[in-house]
């Protein structure tokens, strides 16, 4: 199965913000600057399926008329830190969180480890699909583990590899990869 991932555009929301599962819009422009982007590169009619928060949301509607919401594809949960000022949170929260990146809770709901046990469930559901190529639309958090995801692995294995590549990617981002072969 080939994967075609898309990280969602950029937010509306003040710099410095974090914001994990709120729900937050995107720049209509910036969507549509993206699908014109995407328009020769991706097979007209593929299944999309998409985090169902607006800032991804809108980008799936665009490119299907009847994209797959699923909660499983949504950005960490940062219960307490969402829409807090990253330096309005208190530093030895920060301080516990880089000292066990994969298995703290940042704002006491969700673990890097329960994200991506969520991934790896939803690949499995994937799997049982059989599609040969989808369009996936999601967060950062969400693309990192599915870049990094190899059969077999575990949901702390993940995490922790992940956690430990601190890799980057842009709004708007594209990335293809074969996650199972026939």
């Amino acid at each position: 199965m080939r994967l075609h991932l898309l990280r969602h555009t950029k937010p509306r929301i003040a710099a410095g913000l974090c914001y994990g599962q709120t729900d937050v819009d995107v720049f209509e422009a910036d969507c549509a600057a993206l699908v014109k982007n995407l328009y020769n590169r991706l097979q007209p009619g593929l299944p999309v399926f998409s985090s169902p928060l607006q800032r991804c949301a809108r980008l799936a509607s665009s490119l299907h008329t009847e994209p797959v919401f699923d909660e499983r594809l949504q950005e960490l949960n940062f219960g307490a830190w969402e829409m807090q000022a990253w330096d309005a949170i208190p530093r030895h929260e920060i301080d516990a969180w880089a000292a066990s990146p994969a298995s703290y809770k940042p704002g006491g709901v969700e673990s890097a480890i329960d994200l991506a046990q969520r991934v790896i469930n939803w690949l499995n559901d994937m799997r049982a699909l059989a599609l040969p190529e989808v369009i996936v639309i999601t967060h950062g958090g969400v693309m990192r583990m599915l870049l990094a995801w190899r059969a077999g692995m575990g949901a702390e294995e993940l995490a922790e590899l992940v956690c430990a590549q601190n890799r980057s990617l842009a709004f708007g981002e594209y990335q293809e990869i074969l996650v199972f072969h026939a």
